[in-house]
């Protein structure tokens, strides 16, 4: 499983990335939190709060976002928009 993240400020992608390689030998719930904080890392980003609607959204489309407003540090872009690639 990878994950993919995109920074959007208005309709215009500012910054991107993509974990590779997570050990795919542990938990579902394991696997998605060690690529999440890694893409947060990668993206030099704070790790957003994970919010119900998230989970449902994920489970849905493989594809959910965050605003500012879940980030408890201030930051420059109007969202992330994460993306499972299977």
């Amino acid at each position: 499983m990878n994950l993919y993240g995109k920074l959007v400020i208005g309709n215009t992608f500012i910054k991107e990335a993509k974990t590779e390689g997570v050990n795919t030998e542990k938990p579902f719930h394991d696997i998605m939190e060690e690529a999440f904080v890694l893409l947060c890392r990668q993206l030099e980003i704070p790790v957003p709060i994970w919010l119900k609607k998230n989970t449902r959204e994920i489970a849905q489309y493989r594809k959910t976002f965050f605003d500012r407003e879940q980030f408890i540090e201030e930051v420059y872009f109007d969202k992330f928009v994460l993306e499972i690639e299977v």
